[in-house]
């Protein structure tokens, strides 16, 4: 390249702040995802050839994406996995307290104030532990019963940093493989219908499903 890799990061700061706020708008701490943003596009410069038939921030775009992907996969699936059943726990006890004493299930921010832990930390706790019942729940596949879980893992037992992660890696899906993924592993609908839903083939559904799974398999692999 001929420009330097200050120069390089300068001109694609804005890619950098265009991929946090598009790709991770849940994610609160957008200072450190530009800091592996930034990472990503030193690599891409060190790997950059200009031979290659593609402009430089096409070619960066997947390695700023891929080093923000890896740090919100692991800072979500171990800072929140560690504490999880310890926070659910807490959680499920102030439920019952607030539910006696506002005679309703108490909101987010009800339990976030009696417990005085940020509404963050509640929201994704409970959705770990949804996510963890869900990735579990057996689906007939072939008069066989599967998990998602079983799926792409080898292993027998559950483990909680690995259902985090790929939950995370299910939300980073494009909608299409999203949509194929929720409709067939988590409404139980067979191929064929999953395949009238989004105006494909059984033939297309099934490669299509096969290819998302081993994206997702070497994701977490990685």
């Amino acid at each position: 390249m001929n420009q330097s890799l200050e120069e390089a990061i300068n001109q694609n700061k804005n890619l950098i702040y265009s991929i946090s706020h598009s790709r991770f708008k849940q994610y609160p701490d957008k200072e450190d995802l530009f800091q592996d943003g930034a990472i990503g596009l030193i690599k891409a410069y060190k790997n950059y050839d200009a031979s290659f038939d593609t402009k430089f921030s096409t070619y960066a775009y997947t390695s700023i994406f891929g080093e923000m992907s890896r740090f919100v996969r692991q800072d979500k699936g171990i800072k929140i996995s560690r504490d999880i059943t310890k926070l659910n726990l807490q959680i499920e006890k102030a439920t019952i307290l607030l539910t006696q004493k506002l005679m309703r299930q108490p909101t987010i921010k009800e339990l976030s104030n009696y417990l005085e832990i940020d509404e963050y930390f509640i929201t994704e706790a409970i959705k770990s532990v949804n996510v963890v019942q869900s990735l579990d729940e057996p689906i007939n596949d072939d008069g066989k019963q599967i998990t998602l879980y079983d799926t792409l893992s080898e292993k027998k037992e559950n483990n909680l940093d690995e259902l985090i992660a790929l939950r995370n890696e299910l939300e980073l899906l494009p909608e299409i493989e999203k949509s194929l993924i929720n409709l067939r592993y988590f409404n139980d609908l067979t191929q064929s219908e999953t395949a009238k839903l989004l105006g494909m083939t059984q033939v297309q559904v099934s490669r299509k499903e096969q290819k998302v799974l081993m994206k997702l398999k070497d994701k977490l692999a990685a």
